[in-house]
């Protein structure tokens, strides 16, 4: 089966792509390269860019500019599409339960709401079943 032309992206494997990290999955990282040549499309839900100003504010990624002005880059490419958390979203997140990260859960509702993969290395997302993964 061939892997999907738009998927929803998890702040890890984000974080990842903008570090051109060797952390990335394979599967992943071709999805990232074919959003920079748009021939397909990245969801960022509104959940990954709280959950990533927070970590840029600790200081556990260097985004080397403003979150702001880290995703109005990213935003630039048509390719990564930013998603709205919506009360549905929300609901739906209250209901998964398979960790105490209320972020994993928002972001795996967007995915829900989608009807599309995560691209995520999670294993207590993969291991819950909620959403496809690709990694």
């Amino acid at each position: 089966m061939a892997d999907p032309e738009a998927v929803v992206t998890d702040t890890h494997a984000l974080v990842y792509h903008a570090a051109a990290s060797a952390r990335l999955g394979k599967r992943a990282a071709a999805h990232f390269r074919a959003c920079e040549e748009r021939k397909a499309i990245i969801y960022v839900p509104a959940a990954v860019l709280w959950e990533t100003s927070l970590i840029a504010r600790s200081g556990h990624v260097n985004l080397r500019r403003t979150p702001q002005a880290f995703f109005e880059d990213l935003f630039s490419n048509p390719a990564y599409q930013p998603y709205d958390l919506t009360a549905d979203q929300i609901y739906d997140a209250d209901g998964l339960r398979f960790n105490r990260d209320p972020f994993d859960a928002l972001i795996c509702a967007a995915a829900r709401a989608l009807a599309l993969p995560l691209l995520t290395r999670d294993a207590d997302i993969e291991r819950s079943g909620v959403v496809r993964i690709l990694w």
